[in-house]
């Protein structure tokens, strides 16, 4: 496949990180399927002195204290530390469920006190407080407002036993009992979610608890540990005494008491299940793209959608009624085209029931340099599809004795069902989806597009050079179909915006939302012919002619310019006046485009503001939704727009007279960000 790793905006040097940071985001998970994307580089805005954003205004609320904590002060706690001091507490399950129940009704801090901070500002990097703290020194300070809560599960195993939010010590605390210095000695980032459970864990009340069966003293010595590591930090960082202490507390129940008084805390269980119960992102991002890309019908018999449960761990379910194909193709990077030889072997076990097969992935074909015999190959597999899913035509069947194609008229006394998937449902599949559909309804390949999109609802994406080489076969394919006979293939012409495109269309969100990139906005004829009428820019301006903007009309373009991709302007400001303007364009039902330069921070915030709005979802799981839909394409909103979502999330909470309660905290949801992100990184 032609797919290209892209890294983050970040600069690599040659010195390692100080820390394992990084390394202890090698969660215990079974393995799971990995969507077929890559994460796009996000540029910054600017960065000189003369240019470089004032800090921005915070947003209309204050907390300059500490919120409350049901584990401050600890004077209602046992104490049974061993050592003299500093001292460890005792803790039951149900004084932790109402810690953490308490915890998640707080209001977050003011993004303005926690950031830049947050961003990672260490002291040897150069280049990261320059851009952040030139101009004001005072944003290195460790920030006085936050108190959280710790869960660390002794042993670090997370596979089994696992409480929500729990986390390795080895994350956050090193072997000399002092918490870990996440900051990142050297490069530039936005986006260092890796670091926040750890830079968070210092200015957290710590809770210690262990599977059934472990040893009591091995807990309490490593609650010692943390005891002594709030101390020296501490010691470092609050000489003063300026704020209130942060303790360490030892769960005395046992997990079996969690699992049967609290289950709504039990991500994973005694036994190494997922209980559901808790907000798993690798989870919900499957299910939302399952959901999104889930099996339809794009012609008669012949259904595309992503790769059933039952193939991609085998052994673990069985197919389903649904699952019941006569032949199935997966798009796989390591596949040739069929010959006619292997066709016809096929065609004869198909007898005998359900087969599979192989088909290469989209970009991975390029144009022929010559020789047409994967031309010939492929227009004899997809004339085969045909006649085996629609046998009640004359057939064209493959001779198993010789490379050429002879008429069998006899017609099949069955229509098979055909199957063509891929891991995601819409990546590597989408070239012989697209290459069959133009075959089987006689239609051009920017037809095909537009049909496959808007008629039959399917989202797919594909490259560049499946572009070239769809429109180089193009003639080929109307020649062959069985329903385009009459048509003059020397007068088929690809329209300027077809010709304009890289393969990609913008990412449908929702029916009246779509998500894309400069590129996208850039190309007025390619959304008009998607149903869009409504252009929404974040901080990117769009190209169009004066006579471009008079056919849209003023009012269906909105600009917003003054939120570049820094990690400091805010878009809190912004998000009311976006989701006017969107909601505007669903009332007179109208299709909007939202896009930034490469449509994966700025515009995507929006959209997961849209989502949350609309339907009535958690932070998490509108990330995960708009994720799921922007295909191919990683989303990386920054560090300060997550946080900034988060909040969002809390104002929804309060519009719908509903206590404030969020699903995951923000060390949490950080991550598990950096956990999604981490198999496309080759940091």
């Amino acid at each position: 496949m032609a797919t290209v790793l892209v890294q983050q905006h970040t600069l690599h040097h040659s010195t390692p990180p100080p820390s394992p940071i990084p390394s202890a985001l090698n969660v215990n998970r079974r393995p799971s399927p990995i969507p077929n994307k890559h994460i796009p580089v996000c540029p910054t805005g600017p960065s000189t002195a003369e240019s470089a954003p004032v800090e921005s205004p915070p947003i209309p609320r204050s907390f300059p204290e500490q919120p409350s904590s049901l584990l401050h002060p600890p004077d209602s706690f046992v104490r049974i530390s061993r050592l003299p001091s500093p001292t460890v507490y005792a803790i039951d399950g149900d004084s932790l469920a109402a810690a953490l129940d308490h915890a998640a009704s707080q209001p977050l801090s003011d993004p303005a006190q926690m950031f830049p901070w947050l961003h990672g500002l260490h002291p040897d990097n150069h280049l990261q407080l320059g851009f952040f703290s030139s101009r004001k020194r005072a944003s290195r300070r460790t920030p006085r407002c936050w108190r959280g809560i710790t869960v660390v599960k002794l042993g670090g195993d997370l596979s089994r036993a696992r409480i929500k939010g729990a986390v390795c010590a080895s994350e956050v605390i090193s072997p000399s009992s002092r918490f870990l210095m996440a900051d990142p000695p050297d490069g530039f980032s936005v986006r260092n979610f890796h670091i926040q459970t750890a830079k968070l864990a210092a200015m957290s009340d710590i809770v210690i608890y262990a599977e059934d069966g472990s040893s009591k003293s091995e807990l309490l010595a490593l609650a010692e540990d943390f005891t002594l590591a709030q101390q020296a930090w501490r010691m470092k960082h609050d000489a003063l005494h300026e704020r209130p202490t942060y303790n360490t507390f030892v769960v005395t129940s046992t997990f079996a008491d969690f699992e049967k008084k609290h289950p709504n805390l039990v991500a994973i269980d005694a036994k190494g299940n997922s209980t559901g119960q808790v907000m798993d992102f690798f989870q919900w991002e499957r299910s939302e793209m399952c959901g999104m890309s889930r099996a339809s019908e794009i012609s008669a018999n012949v259904w595309l959608g992503p790769t059933p449960d039952y193939l991609l761990r085998p052994g673990l379910c069985e197919p389903t009624k649904e699952d019941d194909y006569d032949l199935l193709i997966e798009a796989s990077d390591l596949a040739s085209i069929p010959g006619p030889r292997f066709l016809g072997m096929v065609d004869k076990q198909l007898e005998e029931g359900p087969q599979r097969m192989e088909f290469p992935s989209s970009g991975s074909i390029v144009l022929p340099s010559g020789n047409t015999r994967e031309v010939e190959d492929l227009v004899n597999t997809i004339r085969w599809i045909y006649y085996l899913a629609n046998p009640d035509e004359p057939a064209e069947a493959p001779d198993h004795d010789a490379d050429s194609v002879m008429a069998n008229t006899e017609p099949r006394r069955k229509p098979r069902k055909v199957f063509i998937h891929c891991a995601d449902g819409y990546t590597e599949s989408s070239l012989l989806a697209v290459a069959y559909f133009m075959f089987a309804e006689g239609v051009p390949a920017h037809e095909a597009w537009l049909r496959l999109h808007c008629d039959k609802k399917r989202n797919f994406f594909t490259y560049p050079t499946d572009v070239a080489f769809l429109s180089h076969i193009q003639p080929r394919l109307l020649q062959e179909s069985p329903v385009s006979h009459s048509i003059d293939t020397s007068s088929i012409w690809d329209p300027q915006w077809f010709l304009k495109m890289d393969g990609s269309l913008p990412s449908r969100i929702l029916p009246y939302l779509y998500l894309g990139n400069l590129h996208h906005a850039n190309n007025p004829q390619l959304l008009t012919e998607l149903g869009i009428k409504r252009v929404l820019s974040i901080g990117e301006p769009v190209s169009w002619s004066d006579a471009q903007r008079a056919e849209w009309g003023p009012e269906n373009l909105m600009y917003i310019d003054n939120v570049q991709d820094n990690g400091i302007d805010p878009l809190w400001e912004e998000i009311d006046r976006c989701l006017e303007f969107i909601e505007k364009g669903k009332k007179d039902g109208c299709a909007t485009l939202v896009h930034c330069r490469v449509g994966v921070s700025r515009s995507a915030s929006i959209c997961i503001a849209e989502v949350m709005a609309t339907k009535g979802l958690s932070f998490p799981r509108a990330y995960c939704f708009v994720r799921a839909r922007r295909l191919n394409v990683i989303i990386q909103p920054h560090l300060r727009f997550v946080y900034e979502l988060l909040q969002w999330e809390e104002l929804q909470m309060k519009k719908r007279n509903v206590q404030i309660k969020r699903e995951l905290e923000w060390p949490s949801v950080a991550r598990e960000i950096a956990l999604l992100n981490k198999p496309y990184s080759r940091s």
